[in-house]
């Protein structure tokens, strides 16, 4: 089953995200080449895809694991998390209606 993973960053997280974003995205490469990723990315704090200075409110992450247990302990292992990016990570079963 597909899992949303919805994360809200601390206030000026930019510097942050920076630092953890390779191993960050090592780990959505991953879940990319196991056919399990739908969709990925960072919510920008401004209308723009590339908010530069003002950087970004969150992340979403929706992918396929065997449990919502399963999606959460792969939320709980972000590196966003123990760089301190995230203040708080919600995760919940998705539906895939369309396209």
């Amino acid at each position: 089953m597909y899992y949303a993973i919805i994360s809200e960053d601390v206030p000026n997280s930019l510097p942050l995200r920076q630092q953890a974003r390779p191993a960050h995205l090592a780990r959505l490469e991953a879940l990319k080449h196991q056919g399990r990723l739908f969709v990925a990315g960072p919510l920008p704090a401004i209308d723009t895809e590339d908010p530069g200075e003002a950087g970004f409110t969150g992340s979403l992450v929706i992918a396929e694991f065997d449990s919502l247990d399963d999606a959460q302990a792969w939320a709980d292992a972000d590196p966003y998390i123990e760089a301190g990016v995230y203040q708080q990570v919600m995760v919940k079963p998705y539906k895939i209606v369309l396209p």
